[in-house]
């Protein structure tokens, strides 16, 4: 009452119907508000990711993974934003367009980028057609490389170059389209190619599938014996043994394990996207790609990156959270909320409270005309001429004090009680003392 009195309502003076209404209208608004807060608090995020590859595998890729985080509930959501290529989302994520990137290590800048997850790894492979004369890297002297998707690989080619120094060895690196590998071999236009793609069944058949072979000649795979210093030098890449029988089983194709570089294809996030949500999304992603793992078995290389803090990519505090195992619990997180709800609840009390008193606020409304009746009478008394006004105020007493306390019964308020009896019991003693007076008047005058 005090409450809605101070906003400038007069409560008393309101019909009982508006007062409802105005309840009504209040209740209906903080409701709201409760709801629309809580919608806000629980939406999904939706994170924009760049992602493009000359095949068209990692767009459909992440469009599965997005698809089976709609299916799972997420609390995190992925909006493709697709490119051409590595290079064109290494330069969409720098650039601020878009939160998320698929990005290849060695390719772009990614000096803001921050490692959540290894979506996949590729390997440097360096193929002579069957029958070739050559078998390691001094043999390209004076050849020509094919490199497939040669603007992507254009650092893979700098750092064999400088490693075996192959530009005094005459060694020419030339773009070609992977269409265009058999042909190329075949017209001699090019003696090896250069490939860098994951090791996984598909990628392999395809690299088959460019070489005429019999069940005793097959493709060779040139090794990258300086993988190692490589790797040294290059963060970037890792030295990698292509295992035995990786091309084929029987007989094994390698005969022996090849040494080679690999590099990996990361999911990053800048630093200063919020660590809850990273963390969020490290783990639906990492449920997400469980469930797809049979339709995409690239994906048998996701892995988290590596959490050192001199890794290559340094990993995002929010996927380290989820790595570590120190994400955040229930109690940690809503500890401040936990800690200020009993005083919100106490103001939701007030505020109920309140508005209890405007509803019941016409039930008050008559106990101060009721005893401005009460002390009205006390004047009337005070002229009264005979016995017979003084009976007629009597009934009025107790007309006045039957009403009021009809309205008084069910309430708590001992005071208003208390009130009337003091007042009627004032009444009395001046009825009492001005029948007194009435009575002696007739005497004296005799």
């Amino acid at each position: 009452m005090d409450d809605l009195s101070k906003m400038g309502i007069d409560a008393a003076r309101l019909p009982g119907w508006l007062r409802f209404v105005v309840v009504i209208v209040i209740v209906a608004l903080a409701a709201g508000a409760s709801l629309a807060a809580y919608r806000w608090y629980a939406r999904p995020v939706t994170l924009s990711i760049a992602v493009g590859s000359l095949d068209g595998d990692a767009p459909r890729i992440v469009s599965a993974l997005a698809s089976r985080l709609a299916v799972n509930n997420a609390p995190v959501r992925l909006k493709l934003v697709e490119t051409g290529g590595p290079i064109e989302s290494a330069a969409a994520f720098s650039s601020g367009k878009t939160d998320l990137a698929v990005v290849r290590g060695d390719v772009g800048d990614l000096s803001q980028a921050q490692a959540i997850v290894v979506l996949t790894e590729a390997v440097a492979l360096l193929v002579a057609p069957p029958g070739s004369a050559i078998s390691d890297i001094a043999g390209l002297k004076r050849t020509t490389v094919g490199v497939v998707a040669g603007d992507t690989n254009q650092k893979v080619v700098r750092v064999l170059t400088s490693a075996y120094d192959l530009g005094r060895a005459n060694v020419v690196f030339k773009n070609i389209a992977m269409d265009d590998v058999r042909r190329a071999l075949d017209a001699k236009e090019v003696r090896t190619v250069l490939f860098v793609m994951p090791l996984s069944e598909r990628y392999l058949s395809l690299l088959r599938g460019l070489f005429s072979q019999t069940a005793k000649t097959a493709p060779i795979l040139i090794p990258i014996e300086n993988a190692g210093a490589i790797a040294e030098k290059e963060r970037a890449y890792e030295s990698f043994d292509i295992p035995k029988g990786a091309l084929r089983g029987s007989p094994p194709v390698p005969a022996d394990d090849v040494t080679s570089l690999r590099v990996a294809f990361y999911v990053v996030a800048k630093k200063s996207l919020d660590n809850d949500v990273v963390a969020s999304f490290t783990q639906a992603i990492t449920a997400a790609r469980r469930d797809i793992l049979s339709e995409w078995p690239v994906l048998a290389q996701f892995k988290a990156p590596d959490t050192d803090a001199g890794a290559y990519l340094p990993v995002h505090a929010g996927a380290a959270e989820f790595y570590n195992g120190s994400q955040l619990g229930f109690l940690d997180k809503w500890s401040n909320v936990i800690f200020l709800a009993p005083m919100a609840l106490g103001a939701l009390a007030s505020i109920a409270a309140a508005l209890w008193r405007f509803l019941r606020s016409s039930e008050h409304q008559p106990r101060e005309p009721a005893l401005d009746a009460l002390y009205t009478l006390g004047r009337q008394i005070r002229e009264a001429k005979n016995e017979t006004d003084l009976l007629a105020i009597e009934d009025q007493i107790d007309n006045v004090l039957r009403s009021q306390r009809a309205r008084l019964d069910g309430d708590d308020n001992p005071l208003d009680a208390a009130t009337l009896n003091v007042a009627a019991h004032r009444l009395e003693n001046l009825i009492h003392e001005r029948r007194a007076v009435l009575t002696a008047a007739p005497a004296e005058s005799r």
